[in-house]
């Protein structure tokens, strides 16, 4: 009988880590062991203060010990991965990975750590991994070319409790302007700040540079996190999404916001480049401002029917237990 375990340096926070695991447990009939922070001392670091770094390495081995995994999944490379990671070598315990995060770009904005460091540290940590599970085409590509093996692609999906039915693109003055996520250095939302005298704009969510981007944009709005029903009022109440990020592997709200029907506006880089198809779904480069303009003439309905069928929770829980159980 297998003992399956998944092992995570974040669950219990909000971020695309936890919305993955989260939404695969809720879809999969497999009895899954969750390894995480919050069973243990933890605490977190001013730079991410939404991170739980987790103090007690032994109990977290002697945890794994108890369960007697068959089968251990490793969803990140932090202090639990790493025991995890370390549990497997001493009992020869084959394993898969996953790469969410550009931690070395990461190290390099906060740490100033050089970014080829930081990849030869996580090419170390995966290097055993039967599977390393990744999730977008480009990044696949990516760490390929660093020389990572045993890449596996690993799609994503959106609860049904996030979507509205869209109707018919309506004009109704100035364009609407969404974007969901973490409020932070590294998500570059001062690019879409920017062009606040051109539209209405709405950031959800909350971090660091929050305070002070609400004080230098007050025409902006800023309502904090908002989830479930809540959160899918906001996609459906506006025109475009737009995803400033340089630095993510995926972006869940991206596929959010398309099975809502709102056209994406973003840079074309990892991520959105996976996840948008230009003049479909909306439209990626520099241009913020023009491709607001442009992408408000997409279909949303068009959008949403496409998206809805492309992204499913029950195809990543898939795919995860195909590689981990195979």
């Amino acid at each position: 009988m297998n003992s399956i375990i998944i092992a995570t340096d974040t669950f219990e926070q909000i971020n695309g880590v936890s919305t993955t695991y989260k939404n695969i447990l809720n879809v999969t009939n497999k009895k899954v062991n969750l390894i995480h922070p919050g069973l243990f001392r933890w605490k977190s670091i001013n730079a991410y203060p939404e991170i739980q770094i987790c103090c007690e390495p032994i109990k977290v081995y002697k945890a794994i010990q108890k369960i007697k995994p068959t089968h251990i999944h490793i969803a990140t490379e932090g202090p639990i991965g790493l025991v995890a990671r370390i549990y497997c070598k001493f009992n020869k315990l084959p394993f898969t990975s996953a790469y969410h995060t550009k931690f070395p770009e990461y190290l390099n904005i906060y740490l100033k750590i050089p970014i080829n460091f930081g990849y030869g540290l996580m090419k170390l940590f995966h290097k055993k991994s039967r599977a390393i599970l990744v999730p977008s085409l480009s990044c696949l590509e990516d760490l390929k070319n660093k020389g990572f093996k045993n890449l596996v692609l690993w799609t994503r999906g959106v609860s049904s409790s996030l979507i509205k039915t869209v109707s018919k693109n309506t004009d109704h003055g100035k364009i609407k302007v969404l974007s969901v996520g973490r409020i932070s250095k590294e998500k570059n939302l001062e690019a879409l700040c920017e062009l606040n005298k051109d539209f209405d704009i709405t950031i959800i969510g909350d971090g660091p540079e929050l305070k002070r981007l609400k004080k230098k944009y007050k025409s902006i709005t800023f309502p904090g996190y908002k989830f479930g029903n809540e959160l899918a009022n906001y996609y459906s109440q506006n025109d475009v999404f737009c995803f400033t990020s340089k630095t993510d592997t995926f972006g869940i709200v991206i596929i959010e916001a398309l099975c809502n029907g709102l056209p994406v506006v973003g840079y074309n880089v990892t991520g959105p480049k996976d996840l948008v198809r230009s003049n479909k779904d909306g439209y990626l480069g520099n241009d913020l401002k023009e491709n607001i303009y442009k992408s408000i003439k997409l279909s949303k309905k068009n959008i949403q029917q496409y998206s809805i069928k492309k992204w499913t929770w029950k195809k990543c829980e898939e795919i995860l237990f195909k590689q981990l159980l195979d």
